[in-house]
Formats: C-alpha cells, structure tokens, sequence
C-alpha cells in the first residue's frame, strides 16, 4: 500500500452536516475527490441540492437531506434515509453552527439557549443517533467542527459573541469524552477548530475587524478555501487510525501566540 492510499475514502459514505455552504461545502468536496459518497444535510436543504448538483457535475455520488440538528425526529430520519439510500455510514462530519453577537452582559437567554441547541446539543444528538449504526458495523469517523474559540478567550472588539465560544469549548470536551467512551467500538471522535474563514456566519466580523484579526494571526491571513480539507480527509481517513479524541487548531498559528 502507498501511503497516499491511507488518505483515499473509496467506498465510504460521509454525512456532512451544514453541508450547502462554507465549510461544510469544501469539506464535502475534499472527500468527494478522494473517493467518497456523501450526504449533505441542513435545515435549508435547497442549498445542498444546489451543492449536489455541482458534485454531481464533477462525477461525485451525492444526496441531499433535509435536517434540523436541534430536533431528534429531523435526526432520526435523516440518518435512516441516508441509510436507505447508501446502505451504511463510515463518516459524519458535524459542521452544522449558528452564533449570536452580543455583548456577554447582554446576551438574550433565547439566543444563547438557539446556539448552545445548535451547536453542542446538535453535535451531540447527532454523533449519538450516527454512532448507534456505526457500532453495529463496526466503526466509524467522527470529525466535530469546533473553533479556536473554544479554545481560549477572546477579546470583544474581536469577538462578542460568549454563547459561541461557550458551545465550542463544550463541543471540545465532548469530543474528548466521547473518544474515550466509543474507542471500544471502534468509533474515533477528533475536532477541527478553525480559525477566521470567510464564511457567512464570519462575513460581519472580518467586515469589522479583519484587518486586526489578520495582525493577530502569525500566517497574517485567513483560512482560504482548501486550508481546512486536509485535516478534514486525515481525521475521515485510515491515516488517522491511531488517533482519537485529539483536537486540531486550523488557524494560521492563532493559538500558538
């Protein structure tokens, strides 16, 4: 075997959570180049149609879904259809995220109650309702999508926005705790946490401090469209087969300072 082969996800199928857009949507790309099918949900599915589509154009097997991350019925049918439709799942990538920015000592108990639903409770309904199958088939991936701001404080001319930071730095420990938990089945958890990418959840933030945050960043740039499909293949692939519950900064060197 090359060691190229190691990074190949032929004959996989990959749930891709948040998949019409952003991250979601190159991530979806990356694995689709190395062999994958995948399944591309989110609440407005008529976005991963869209992104269907253009896989679909490049050869790729792809589907879309429907699905509320915040509503374990939306869950439940979407996994089994994906399961209907490929017959198993290998890979789910939790990408799906929302935010909310608002001073902490204003921040409105709705929104913060919307983001930590969508963002860690979603991560977690969702990695149970997929992991159930994937013990039974033995194994599978799991590749949560946390934030550098989940991993340290920030200043809030940079980033106001405390329910945010608080949801990843839970999606952090959960992904720790359920690598540990699930190892026995096979099942391996790791986390991506990017930096700045321009996304539309980040589009205001870089408008109003992007050149500050490019300062601050020791690769002075943010994350452009294939800086995080690497580390999102590796931890879907067998060339991460000893590695679990580990967390990866994608961040230009931010964390590191």
């Amino acid at each position: 075997m090359n060691v190229l082969d190691l990074f190949r996800l032929d004959g996989k199928v990959a749930i891709i959570t948040g998949g019409g857009r952003g991250l979601g949507e190159q991530i979806a790309q990356a694995y689709t180049e190395a062999g994958a099918k995948v399944v591309l949900c989110s609440r407005r599915v008529e976005n991963c149609e869209k992104v269907v589509e253009e896989l679909k154009a490049q050869g790729a097997d792809a589907y879309a879904l429907a699905l509320d991350v915040t509503d374990p019925a939306s869950i439940e049918e979407a996994v089994a259809k994906s399961i209907e439709h490929y017959g198993r799942v290998d890979i789910l990538v939790n990408n799906s995220g929302t935010s909310w920015g608002a001073p902490a000592l204003e921040m409105p108990y709705d929104a913060w109650m919307k983001v930590i639903q969508t963002n860690l409770t979603g991560t977690f309904l969702m990695s149970q309702a997929v992991a159930k199958h994937m013990k039974e088939q033995g194994g599978g991936k799991i590749v949560n999508i946390a934030s550098v701001a989940g991993l340290r404080g920030s200043f809030p001319e940079a980033l106001d926005a405390v329910g945010y930071s608080a949801s990843k730095g839970g999606v952090i420990s959960l992904t720790k705790d359920l690598a540990v938990k699930w190892a026995r089945y096979n099942i391996y958890v790791n986390a991506i946490a990017p930096g700045f990418f321009p996304t539309k959840m980040t589009k205001e933030v870089l408008a109003k401090g992007g050149d500050a945050i490019t300062m601050f960043t020791p690769l002075r740039r943010v994350g452009g469209e294939r800086d995080l499909q690497g580390a999102a293949l590796y931890f879907a692939s067998d060339a991460s087969n000893f590695v679990t519950g580990q967390i990866l900064a994608v961040d230009g060197g931010t964390v590191a300072r």
